[in-house]
Formats: C-alpha cells, sequence, structure tokens
C-alpha cells in the first residue's frame, strides 16, 4: 500500500495528491508516468508523474476527474492508502543542449508540461510557458508556471482570464516575430496539440508532443497504446508506454490517435455513472 500524504483540490475536476513511493521519487524524471490502482478490484491507470521530492520520498501526481477510477481516487484522502503505485515508467523528456524553449500546455496537461518547465529552468534554458484553459474556473498551476518561466502567457477560450482565445494564438504571434525556439513541448488534448503542430510547421521548429493513449500494462505487451508515426513515407506502430510519452509531433497521425481514443468513451461513461451512484449510496 502507498499512503496519500497530502491533497488539494485544484479546481472542481482536478485533485493533486502526493503519494509516498521512495523508490519511484528517487528515479524518477520529468516527462515519466507510473501506473496505480486505487483497490484490489480496481482497474490499471497511468498517470503522469507531475513532481518529486526524493528527501521525503513523495511523487505528486494531478489527475481529472474523467472515469470510474479517477472517481474512485477522488474519494481517497490524506492518511489512506492506494493499493499499488508502479514507476517510472516511459521515457524522460530530453532537455540537453536545448536553450530557448517554449512549452505549451492545454487544461490538466499543463500538469505534466510544470515539471518539463521547471527541468528547463533548472538547467538555465529560457523558457517561455503557454497554457490554456476553457476558463477561469479551471485555470490551474498559474503560480507554479510563473515560478519557472521567463514569459507566461495564460489562454482562456472563453477570454474570462488572461488573454481571450486558444494557445496557438500567441504561439504563432512570437513564431511571426521572429522569436527562437530551439524547440516547442506540448502537452493537452489531441486537437489541441495537432494544432500546435501546425502552427509550427512553416517555421521549421522541431516539435516535441506528449502521447496519453489507452494504456494497460504499461510494459508494451498489451498494444493499448500504439500509435502511427508517418515516417520518411512509411507508417510506423510505436508504444507510448515504452518508446514514449514523448514523440515527434511532425510524425504523428492525430487523426488515428483521436479516432482510437473515443473507443471506448461510452463504456468509461457508464462505469462512471455506475461508481458515482456506489459512492451516493455509501
Amino acid at each position: 500500500m502507498y499512503p496519500i500524504i497530502r491533497k488539494r483540490i485544484l479546481n472542481p475536476t482536478v485533485i493533486q495528491m502526493e503519494i509516498e513511493a521512495p523508490l519511484v521519487a528517487r528515479k524518477a524524471r520529468p516527462g515519466q508516468f507510473i501506473i496505480l490502482r486505487v483497490n484490489e478490484e480496481g482497474e490499471r491507470i497511468p498517470l503522469t508523474i507531475a513532481g518529486t521530492n526524493p528527501e521525503e520520498g513523495t511523487v505528486k501526481i494531478i489527475f481529472q476527474v474523467v472515469g470510474a477510477t479517477t472517481e474512485a481516487l477522488k474519494h481517497k484522502e490524506a492518511g489512506e492508502a492506494v493499493q499499488d503505485f508502479a514507476g517510472p515508467l516511459g521515457m524522460a523528456t530530453e532537455t540537453e543542449g536545448i536553450e530557448r524553449v517554449c512549452i505549451v500546455g492545454g487544461g490538466v496537461g499543463c500538469a505534466i508540461a510544470l515539471p518539463v518547465a521547471e527541468a528547463f529552468h533548472r538547467q538555465g534554458a529560457e523558457v517561455t510557458s503557454i497554457i490554456g484553459f476553457r476558463n477561469q474556473d479551471l485555470l490551474i498551476l498559474e503560480d507554479e508556471f510563473k515560478a519557472c518561466s521567463d514569459e507566461l502567457i495564460v489562454m482562456t477560450d472563453d477570454g474570462s482570464y488572461g488573454r481571450h482565445g486558444n494557445v496557438t494564438v500567441p504561439l504563432k504571434e512570437m513564431l511571426e516575430a521572429g522569436k527562437p525556439f530551439d524547440r516547442i513541448i506540448t502537452i493537452g488534448p489531441l486537437i489541441m496539440m495537432k494544432f500546435v503542430v501546425a502552427a509550427a510547421k512553416p517555421f521549421g521548429v522541431p516539435v516535441t508532443v506528449s502521447m496519453n493513449p489507452i494504456m494497460i500494462d504499461g510494459t508494451g505487451m498489451c498494444g493499448g497504446c500504439r500509435i502511427t508515426l508517418n515516417r520518411n513515407g512509411e507508417r510506423v506502430t510505436k508504444f507510448a508506454c515504452v518508446d514514449g510519452p514523448d514523440f515527434d509531433g511532425y510524425e504523428i497521425d492525430f487523426d488515428e490517435a483521436m479516432s482510437r481514443g473515443r473507443m471506448y468513451a461510452d463504456f468509461e461513461r457508464q462505469a462512471y455513472e455506475e461508481t458515482c451512484n456506489l459512492f451516493r449510496q455509501a
């Protein structure tokens, strides 16, 4: 069992927890993830590592309540524990040799983007961060991004906070103005990452995307997290859990990835509603 040390509500649907997992905390690097089970009967779900404290032996996770397992996890409190907490898994984000980076995060994807931005900041890179949300109520981690960014731009779809519009608006402005980036790293909804890649392509700036497809075992055995790359005129299959989660954004078949991501939407909704009913009756 892995104790929950702290719990923090970031917005109505997003929760941060710090879990005691010393071995994971010691080895984890930005961009990697863990797989947890809430209880013995629970399913395995991947969650990106949002930060670590090796001295305290804790790992920070941030999750959005969207399905049965995250609904069950939401009801856990500090002092309780989760059944399993395996990791770190996946490949860490490459940061070496990059002096000017633009981090583009969307929604709960900002929880994944933050430790990457912090890693670049620690190594002395110039960090520009663009984070976007549907509205002000869903805003998370603004202060944390301010602390590790040379420039931070906050966007909301409805204009209720920061600038009005999506994350590609300021990105295009900076690229058109000739602002030099060695790399753009984008993490968030697939449709957002697709348009970030499209915005950067005319300028030839390398773009790294973080993929979070359906995943079960996290070791490359189940094949559930497979994605298709268009590489040198050939279609290549890779697995996000062992080959990623970071990939060259120009190679990703986003349309296929979005189609696969919707495959189990009805099942997930039914499982979520059943879990909610269990907690209401408890």
